[in-house]
């Protein structure tokens, strides 16, 4: 990996050149996904089929577009048992941590009459797009899944593509089946988005989407938005480790190169005050990326996206990481949780050498669909509020109205809107 010395200049390098890995700077494929969309939209199934038979190369029809029971019963013989275990064990924890989150609806009553609060419902249904192309995610279904069930939404939908005989990845089925999906359908790309925004014979219409998938779905679930809600539109993986001369050179290269596999433009970052730890790092990278099964994606996104900055200390290491506002951010210092206090914008921030990305990609229970490119200074994970909508609840009565109507219509007035006035005022007009 190149080793850099942190200057504002080269920050500004760096930033620009992961920003150009956003969705929204992948114009070259509006136009496409557009066009998909629009055709979904117009003509529901048949457009579903024909993207179908163009991009996956199997003949869908309204008999074979959803997966059935049977085929679900079939995909769990087609796993190891222990492996189907695990999952059950990673979604009792996923479950744990976002039962945590679940907000009530609140009533505030006060003496004069008036009463305020919030009342907290579900959204009705949500749709899932889970990714089928280059690599299955088994994990991603947990991750979209079980907090839409834990929020209570009614009906979830799945969609995921199929390969050239019809059939989806036996461990993703598996995993909708124990995370609770009540439909699941053998639709990828764009047209699946679009499907589930709109709604086909088929494929019923949802509340919102959620998911991550490739440039085209990233596009469609943009196209879409304001039909539907939508997670966010997400970018490629990117992780970027805070080290001082404490970390072991092997778990931080090992932690690099463990989103350096999802694809080229993945990014891996580590900022570091320690020239040795760098040097020892960028050398442990070249050995275990020889090693490694995915290596010539592994090489390209170093080649790409990967940096080892140097910085003067860890006040500079810690301006650059809220800077940069990371999807995943580890913390490999003598004091990892005091690093952490000062930390501003990350998706996920892992605390200590035992604390490895993967922890929350598949086991610990936090969500790893994460905001990415930056969005982290605004965006959150995804999380059981994503599923829930909020009503304000006002009911005042007469003697409450009346210690507040001649401010209310003076309000009103300033802003010229007399009909608004008028509605308090009338309520106290003398006989």
């Amino acid at each position: 990996m190149r080793i850099i010395e942190l200057t504002e200049e080269t920050k500004k390098d760096i930033l620009t050149d992961l920003l150009k890995r956003s969705p929204s700077n992948y114009g070259k494929y509006e136009q496409t996904v557009s066009e998909i969309v629009e055709k979904v939209k117009t003509e529901g199934d048949e457009a579903v089929f024909a993207y179908t038979k163009k991009y996956d190369n199997f003949e869908l029809t309204p008999e074979n577009i959803r997966v059935t029971r049977e085929e679900i019963e079939e995909a769990y013989g087609q796993i190891d048992g222990e492996l189907a275990d695990v999952y059950r064990r990673a979604a009792d924890n996923i479950r744990d941590f976002h039962a945590k989150q679940l907000r009530n609806s609140w009533f505030d009553a006060r003496p004069d009459g008036t009463i305020l609060g919030q009342r907290v419902t579900p959204i009705e249904k949500a749709g899932v797009y889970v990714p089928g192309g280059k690599a299955a995610y088994p994990s991603s279904v947990l991750m979209n899944i079980i907090p839409a069930k834990v929020a209570g939404v009614k009906q979830i939908i799945m969609t995921t593509p199929c390969n050239k005989e019809g059939k989806v990845n036996p461990g993703t089925l598996v995993a909708a089946d124990i995370a609770g999906a009540d439909m699941i359908f053998k639709v990828g790309g764009a047209q699946a988005i679009a499907a589930m925004a709109f709604g086909t014979r088929s494929i019923p219409r949802v509340d919102k989407i959620t998911g991550p998938g490739n440039i085209f779905v990233a596009l469609a679930k943009k196209a879409v938005y304001g039909h539907v809600s939508i997670d966010s539109v997400a970018g490629p993986s990117e992780i970027l480790v805070i080290a001082d001369e404490t970390a072991n050179p092997r778990y931080v290269a090992a932690d690099l190169l463990s989103q350096a596999e999802h694809d080229e433009l993945a990014s891996a970052i580590l900022i570091t005050d320690s020239r040795e730890l760098a040097k020892k790092v960028s050398e442990q990278v070249a050995v275990f990326t020889d090693e490694l099964s995915r290596k010539e994606i592994i090489q390209k996104s170093l080649d790409n996206y990967g940096y080892i900055l140097l910085v003067r200390d860890m006040e500079e290491a810690v301006a650059a990481a809220n800077e940069i506002a990371s999807e995943h951010l580890e913390i490999l210092t003598k004091n990892p949780f005091d690093t952490m206090t000062k930390i501003q914008n990350a998706g996920a921030i892992f605390l200590g050498e035992y604390s490895s990305e993967p922890l929350g990609d598949y086991f610990a229970g936090p969500n790893h669909i994460l905001p990415t490119n930056g969005t982290a200074k605004f965006f959150s994970p995804l999380n059981v509020d994503d599923f829930l909508k909020k009503s304000s609840i006002i009911s005042y009565s007469r003697e409450a109205l009346e210690k507040a109507h001649k401010d209310i219509e003076a309000f009103a007035e300033s802003e010229g809107l007399t009909a608004h006035a008028n509605s308090v005022k009338v309520r106290f007009e003398r006989s």
